[in-house]
């Protein structure tokens, strides 16, 4: 078993990775709107964020008053499913580059990505984002904070998802429409 220091230290760095994404976030979204794109979907955007800063809360409230034991293997599982995520999300963002953001921000002369994760599916962060709000939970053995905020998460996406792929519109559609959402060679979803 991981321990609770070990896991509040990787709760930390989760904590300073996401700042880090809202800063490097809020500076490609004033480049982009300086070349003319436009945000869409403002109002689910700031219940994602208290969501996902309401979820980190939760991994350390339950691994510290409510632990659960859960069999060894699967915090490392879990663990390696939360690097696996990690490197996905980081491969998309390589790839979007100054597109990256966590809001929905469109700028309509620019293709959208095709290379990268985005040659095999439509939300390759989306993917890493649903593996990690999964996975990080069951590394402190927070078990009801797993399962309550991927359901959570599933909503919030079902809401997301669409309305970015509205915003995208029809070059979006057309590059990457014959894509999967989320796992290659499995049902549109």
């Amino acid at each position: 078993m991981i321990s609770l220091r070990t896991y509040l230290i990787l709760l930390a760095i989760l904590v300073v990775e996401r700042i880090f994404e809202l800063d490097r976030a809020r500076r490609n979204a004033h480049r982009a709107f300086q070349h003319g794109a436009v945000e869409v979907g403002q109002a689910h955007y700031r219940v994602m964020v208290a969501f996902h800063t309401l979820f980190i809360a939760s991994c350390a409230v339950e691994a510290i008053f409510f632990p659960h034991s859960l069999p060894r293997a699967v915090p490392w599982i879990a663990l390696l499913a939360e690097i696996v995520a990690q490197a996905l999300r980081y491969w998309a963002v390589a790839t979007l580059g100054d597109r990256w953001n966590t809001r929905i921000i469109v700028s309509p002369d620019r293709a959208p990505a095709t290379n990268g994760p985005y040659r095999f599916m439509r939300h390759p962060n989306y993917l890493a984002v649903v593996i990690e709000i999964a996975a990080v939970p069951l590394i402190g053995g927070a078990i009801f904070t797993a399962i309550a905020f991927s359901i959570g998460n599933a909503l919030i996406l079902a809401v997301r998802i669409p309305a970015e792929e509205r915003a995208m519109g029809g070059r979006y559609a057309d590059a990457l429409g014959s894509r999967r959402r989320f796992f290659p060679g499995l049902r549109h979803g």
